[in-house]
């Protein structure tokens, strides 16, 4: 456990101000309370001393104001009370609908996919935003952050890449590249990834699928077999690294190392190449309102850089004690008091 100290000791300790924070998530039935880092969040929230609030991201809204309403930003607000039980992990203590200038701080929490509903979600809570409203992650930094070409502008630490839906540079770039990875740009979960190698007979017909005949960008990426070894997911909080990852393994006869696929999750120590990347990255994202990022790394190559909603803080406080879902709230806590 002496690695933890390594981790800044500001976001190590607690706040001596309660909070009201809100936390914008999908409908709390479908949260999976075992393995589920916004409910450890919440939790640690509670246990920081905070009020805790769920948002449906599908009941925020504005209204215009008028005599009789402040307008605004709103949406309808649940008070919890977060219980251990991880199949009875909350008691709902209030239901009102509250606009979002009422919370300290807005969490946003809401899982892909990154569609229509998604970006107006951003622009309303970008809105509450310019009413003074502290909102994580920054919605301008949530859209301008796909979480697959925001490697372009870190290249020199990726595979070679291609993003293109014109299906003859993709195809010469499996030919130059012999074993790749396609995937789409809004895939989560190992969904729809595929490893293609360059005399695979299915080859045509993949790439017309996930490009839609070519109506679809997808991005191709040359295989890293240190997958094997596991798909790292480094979490970077206010700009620094968790001191630990989850190395997530596949199953046998996989090459997706996804826990959603199947995978295997083993914390371990962040290597030197990982904390090189880790800390080349972390400032300069958690400079644009990007409070936690969830980073891929296989081998020593930099594969996505996770920014709606990065997980793994369970397992990585099982297996190594370090609380991410703790130091995350401190951090939060530090951003409510700064001037």
């Amino acid at each position: 456990m002496a690695q933890q100290l390594h981790f800044d000791k500001h976001l190590l300790g607690g706040s001596a101000r309660s909070l009201k924070l809100a936390f914008v998530v999908d409908p709390l039935p479908t949260l999976k309370a075992w393995k589920d880092s916004t409910v450890a969040m919440m939790r640690a929230a509670e246990n920081h001393g905070h009020e805790v609030y769920a948002i449906d991201a599908a009941t925020l809204g504005w209204r215009r104001p008028d005599g009789d309403h402040a307008g605004g930003v709103c949406g309808e607000a649940l008070h919890l009370h977060l219980r251990p039980d991880d199949h009875d992990w909350y008691r709902e203590t209030g239901r009102e609908w509250l606009p979002l200038t009422r919370f300290d701080a807005v969490i946003m929490r809401k899982d892909p996919p990154f569609d229509v509903e998604y970006i107006t979600a951003t622009w309303l809570l970008e809105r509450a935003e310019s009413d003074g409203v502290k909102v994580f992650n920054r919605p301008r930094a949530l859209r301008d952050h796909s979480e697959k070409l925001a490697i372009a502008e870190f290249a020199r630490f990726s595979p070679p890449t291609v993003a293109f839906r014109h299906m003859g540079q993709l195809h010469r770039f499996i030919d130059e590249q012999r074993d790749v990875i396609l995937k789409p740009l809004d895939g989560m979960g190992g969904s729809q990834i595929f490893r293609v190698h360059r005399n695979d007979p299915n080859r045509n017909v993949i790439v017309e699928t996930l490009t839609h005949d070519g109506a679809r960008t997808i991005m191709a990426q040359r295989f890293v077999p240190e997958i094997t070894q596991g798909d790292k997911r480094i979490l970077i909080i206010a700009g620094q690294p968790v001191p630990f990852c989850l190395a997530r393994i596949p199953k046998a006869g996989e090459t997706r190392g996804n826990l959603a696929a199947g995978g295997t999750g083993v914390a371990q120590e962040l290597s030197a190449r990982d904390r090189e990347i880790a800390d080349a990255l972390g400032p300069v994202l958690f400079k644009r309102g990007l409070m936690l990022v969830g980073i891929d790394v296989i081998g020593d190559q930099l594969t996505e850089i996770n920014v709606t909603s990065p997980t793994c803080m369970v397992e990585i406080r099982q297996q190594s004690g370090f609380d991410a879902a703790g130091a995350f709230i401190t951090a939060i806590e530090h951003a409510c008091s700064a001037a």
